[in-house]
C-alpha cells in the first residue's frame, strides 16, 4: 500500500523531476483537465466534485504514509497537493462554462487559473503561509495548496463577473 501512496503523492512520478516539480505538475494538471473538459467533452460537474473530495481526503492518508520515504517535512517530491490546489479553479471553470458565465476565451481562463495558482502557491499570502509555517506535516502540505487554490477560484470568479 505504501508504494501506491508514494505513487499518488508524487503524482505518478512527476514529483521526482529535478526542476520545478510543483510547477510542472500544476501545468500537467491544467492540460489534463483542459483535455478532459474541453476536448473530450467530459462535463459531469457532480462527479468531478465528488472525485475531488475523495482525492482530497485520501491524499491526507497517502501523504502521511509517504512522508517517511523522504528526508524533510515538506518534501518537494510530494506534488499531489499541487494537483488538488490547481484542480479547484479548473472545476470552477467547468461550472462557470456550464452556466454561461464565461464571456472570453476559455483558454484564457485556464491560463489565468494556472498563473494565479502558482502565484499564490509560491508567494504564500495569509492563510497559505499559516498552513505552510505552522503545520510541518501532511496537513500543512495539502492545506497550503488548498488555500492557494481557493484564492485562485476567487480571482477566476471575479474575472468571470467583469467580462
Amino acid at each position: 500500500m505504501k508504494k501506491i501512496n508514494v505513487l499518488l503523492s508524487t503524482f505518478f512520478g512527476y514529483g521526482y523531476l529535478t526542476k520545478i516539480p510543483g510547477t510542472v505538475t500544476s501545468a500537467v494538471t491544467t492540460v489534463f483537465i483542459y483535455i478532459a473538459f474541453e476536448i473530450l467533452g467530459y462535463t459531469d460537474l457532480k462527479f468531478s466534485i465528488i472525485f475531488f473530495i475523495l482525492l482530497f481526503f485520501y491524499s491526507f492518508y497517502a501523504v502521511k504514509d509517504s512522508e517517511s520515504e523522504f528526508k524533510n517535512k515538506d518534501p518537494r517530491q510530494i506534488v499531489i497537493d499541487e494537483v488538488l490546489g490547481q484542480s479547484m479553479p479548473l472545476i470552477l471553470l467547468l461550472y462557470l462554462n456550464q452556466t454561461n458565465q464565461i464571456s472570453i476565451s476559455i483558454e484564457i481562463y485556464y491560463i489565468l487559473s494556472f498563473v494565479f495558482f502558482r502565484f499564490f502557491d509560491i508567494l504564500k499570502p495569509f492563510p497559505v503561509s499559516y498552513f505552510d509555517k505552522n503545520h510541518k506535516n501532511y496537513f500543512g502540505i495539502i492545506m497550503d495548496d488548498i488555500m492557494a487554490g481557493l484564492y485562485s477560484m476567487i480571482l477566476i470568479y471575479l474575472i468571470s463577473l467583469k467580462f
